[in-house]
């Protein structure tokens, strides 16, 4: 499968295919857009969707600008929300941007990719320059948008700093003259307002590409940390394979149309094996994508020994200096929890064992004698003495 077949293929909407012909036809090095929120840095294989799309285009010869909106972030992007987000500081965005190009780059060539962040040019624009903005787009056309003329006829706060947002992000395009943008389909109005406004601007229109939104591992909702059902491109290579054994079977075809760039022929292959085998087989993907694949058939027999009950060998071992210690403080200082608190939840929930029995007093008192093996989860082990 060539690269302008995989794009296509992974494609909600084209505005329009003809266009994306002719512009990829023209011999022209093509500015290819992506906007990214840096609210939410923390990126997952549902970001990966559009983010391997770029990467398809840079390997094309085409320029890939990466769109850090630390000015726009400072209004909260109210795409699909039912009310006014918090807007973040600028020392806020320059944090999670730096964060986000540093995960994007697992998948984009980092000498490739022009970053651009949208301060460089909305704060310098004067008062005139944003009304001459708003005068080119109508109140009825933003009311168009499905959260903005829900939150209406609601009667929800709708802020007139939100109604900018479409405007401010389409004023992206203008200023990189982007031949192209792409985005999740959530982001379809706002890509359109870009195409509108370069015509007011007399550049060529870009052309618009949307994507799906990958559903998370609980089946019903978009991937998402907030929901904590997503596998992050920054999880180790056990988790991403945990998390892919916890995909629903009836959407694990759709993880490998949008997470990987297999053809519909091998997806079709491994979709015909034991729906367990499958799973391992798209783990075994994710984890060549992303880390080192040599490892991983130590990682399903760890999985294996896991699932079944059993410890795992070779798990690391902490010395702790002293002869009794309060459970909450053993997960604290071995580093299992971040505080006493996640401690607390953990043992009440029933995520802790030590020597394979299940710890739910959160006040006992652990004699440290000998060899224990601690367990955190279902999958972190420590070997303390």
């Amino acid at each position: 499968m060539n690269e302008l077949e995989n794009i296509k293929r992974k494609a909600v909407q084209i505005f329009s295919e003809e266009d994306l012909e002719k512009k990829l036809n023209s011999g022209k090095k093509l500015i290819i857009k992506l906007g990214a929120d840096p609210s939410r840095p923390d990126l997952h294989i549902g970001h990966s969707v559009v983010l391997r799309v770029l990467k398809s285009f840079q390997d094309m010869g085409h320029e890939v600008v990466f769109v850090i909106g630390d000015f726009t972030a400072m209004i909260g992007d109210p795409s699909g929300k039912s009310k006014t987000r918090p807007a973040l500081t600028w020392e806020e965005t320059r944090k999670s941007a730096e964060t986000y190009f540093k995960q994007a780059t697992k998948i984009l060539d980092k000498e490739k990719t022009r970053i651009a962040f949208n301060s460089e040019w909305l704060s310098k624009l004067s008062f005139e320059e944003v009304i001459k903005l708003t005068s080119k787009y109508t109140v009825a056309r933003i009311m168009e948008r499905d959260d903005f003329k829900n939150r209406y006829e609601n009667n929800l706060p709708l802020s007139m700093h939100e109604l900018l947002y479409p405007l401010m992000q389409g004023y992206d395009s203008i200023a990189l003259n982007a031949d192209i943008e792409i985005g999740g389909t959530d982001q379809t109005f706002n890509l359109l307002v870009g195409r509108e406004l370069q015509k007011d601007y007399n550049q060529t229109p870009q052309l618009v590409m949307t994507f799906p939104l990958l559903v998370g591992l609980d089946g019903k909702e978009k991937m998402s940390k907030s929901l904590d059902n997503y596998i992050g491109l920054n999880d180790s290579p056990f988790e991403k394979l945990e998390k892919s054994m916890k995909i629903p079977d009836n959407v694990l075809r759709e993880y490998f149309e949008l997470a990987t760039d297999l053809p519909n022929s091998k997806i079709d292959e491994i979709m015909d094996l034991d729906i367990r085998e499958a799973h391992f087989e798209f783990a075994k993907e994710l984890i060549k994508m992303y880390d080192n694949v040599e490892e991983f058939e130590n990682l399903k027999n760890r999985y294996l020994e896991i699932a079944s009950g059993s410890i795992p060998n070779n798990i690391p071992s902490f010395k702790v200096n002293c002869k009794k210690i309060n459970i909450c403080d053993l997960l604290v200082l071995v580093g299992f929890a971040a505080s006493r608190s996640e401690a607390k939840r953990m043992i009440t929930g029933n995520g802790v064992k030590i020597d394979s029995k299940t710890k739910n007093n959160i006040t006992e008192e652990i004699e440290i004698k000998g060899e224990k093996v601690l367990q955190f989860g279902k999958n972190r082990f420590l070997r303390i003495k």
